[in-house]
């Protein structure tokens, strides 16, 4: 897969997780203690998340790490 397909799959993967857990991004960026900004971006393919923020992600919408990357 392209490095460029991935981040494609994974931001949108991050927003499908994202509404169904019912948050906002900015509720989303507020539990995970990202900015707004960095969030929104991610999720639009812009800015390439590291295993640290994929971390925080998944504590805050109280998920394992791995399901983030179930994408197809």
């Amino acid at each position: 897969m392209e490095e460029a397909i991935f981040y494609q799959k994974l931001g949108t993967r991050i927003k499908q997780l994202r509404e169904k857990a019912g948050f906002t991004q900015e509720k989303l960026a507020e539990k995970s203690g990202i900015s707004l900004d960095y969030l929104g971006k991610i999720e639009v393919c812009i800015n390439k998340p590291g295993l640290k923020t994929i971390l925080k992600l998944a504590n805050a919408l109280k998920i394992e790490p791995y399901s983030i990357f179930k994408f197809k």
